[in-house]
């Protein structure tokens, strides 16, 4: 398989994974979580998905498109471990996460969400999901949609 057939099977991927989860979240109350803000694709089928709910975004970068910057109360910029705990010091209830980071480097990939997952899973309300493209520890996997190969994208409920 090409690199462009992969990115393509991981942004279907991707799109199936967040709707499911959005309607899975229906009624877990709490706010949404994107951590990668990239290019703001996501962010936006967030905004789109999910128009009632405020989106946190964590990056270390705000450079997304111009249509996809989030309103200033609602980005942390810095270090994803910092900006965790500061919302767990706000006592900030998630409702579901999306796990965006990456270096595309899969032994840091993996130490890296292996790192964070305790910060992020603490801010989880009960029931509520992450989604994400990198495995996470502490938290139980269940399976997404039939359509997404479970090695593709990971889900977990809190």
């Amino acid at each position: 398989m090409s690199r462009l057939e992969s990115m393509s099977r991981r942004l279907t991927a991707q799109i199936e994974g967040l709707n499911w989860a959005a309607a899975q979240i229906k009624d877990i109350q709490g706010d949404i979580l994107e951590l990668g803000l990239g290019n703001g694709r996501t962010y936006d089928h967030l905004r789109q998905e999910l128009p009632d709910r405020r989106i946190w975004v964590i990056d270390r970068i705000l450079k997304p498109h111009p249509s996809c910057v989030p309103p200033k109360q609602d980005f942390l910029q810095g270090e994803a471990e910092e900006m965790l705990r500061k919302m767990a010091a706000r006592n900030i209830r998630i409702a579901m996460a999306h796990y965006d980071f990456g270096f595309g480097v899969k032994e840091l990939d993996a130490a890296e969400g292996e790192k964070l997952s305790p910060f992020i899973t603490a801010l989880v309300a009960k029931g509520g999901l992450i989604v994400s493209q990198q495995p996470l520890i502490g938290v139980r996997q269940i399976r997404g949609p039939a359509t997404i190969d479970p090695e593709r994208y990971l889900f977990y409920r809190a």
